[in-house]
């Protein structure tokens, strides 16, 4: 593996454990619409593909015209409780701590908006540490395509071939593999369910935030 000059991350399922306050959202809509709750752990495999995703899972079949609106009340409600329940991962501050007295830059790159980002780094401190934030409507596309990495790679002044970008969605490694990165493929995240061997082949499998500095060491 070429020296690691910077990593790149995704947000959900990887940095953060954001499946809890997406979930409740969920819930609420889910009350205001006379349906049961749903279980966390059962939704959480939903989370890293965004709204419209938990939605299709999470609420019944309906028009356009009530999944609209049903999507715009469950943002609504995200944005003003997006960071009740959430928490970084275990070992994530430890590893991200490691990075910078190694001073490896290292940013984020996530497909959700920035009006729901940037709250969430600041509540969880992320904002202070990172050294690049690409969100999903920060250019004209979006993870899979390569754009938003090649982007913050412009951001941190490495070469692709240098970074490592590291998701737990397929989208990610996708994306990853077209900038020319090196990928590490989340295994402890909500989309690593739909990671097969395939998938696997050329990326670096992480279980845990540790694997990340044994990549480096």
């Amino acid at each position: 593996m070429r020296p690691v000059k910077a990593i790149l991350f995704d947000l959900d399922g990887t940095l953060l454990d954001s499946a809890p306050d997406l979930v409740a959202a969920l819930n609420w809509l889910r009350k205001a619409e006379g349906l049961p709750p749903l279980d966390t752990q059962s939704m959480s495999r939903n989370v890293s593909h965004g709204a419209v995703g938990m939605l299709t899972a999470g609420m019944p079949a309906t028009s356009e015209a009530q999944f609209a609106e049903w999507k715009s009340m469950f943002l609504a409600r995200y944005a003003a409780e997006g960071y009740r329940e959430s928490r970084l991962y275990d070992g994530v501050p430890e590893m991200l701590g490691h990075l910078r007295q190694q001073g490896i830059p290292w940013g984020i790159v996530t497909n959700k908006t920035e009006s729901l980002t940037q709250p969430i780094l600041q509540a969880s401190g992320l904002a202070a540490q990172s050294a690049c934030v690409v969100c999903g409507d920060t250019l004209t596309r979006s993870k899979p395509d390569p754009a938003p990495i090649l982007f913050a790679c412009e951001q941190l002044a490495v070469d692709p071939v240098d970074t490592i970008f590291a998701g737990d969605d397929i989208r990610d490694l996708q994306a990853g593999r077209s900038a020319g990165a090196m990928v590490a493929a989340v295994m402890y995240g909500y989309g690593s369910h739909e990671i097969d061997a395939n998938q696997l082949a050329d990326s670096l499998a992480v279980h845990s935030p540790q694997d990340f500095l044994n990549l480096l060491r």
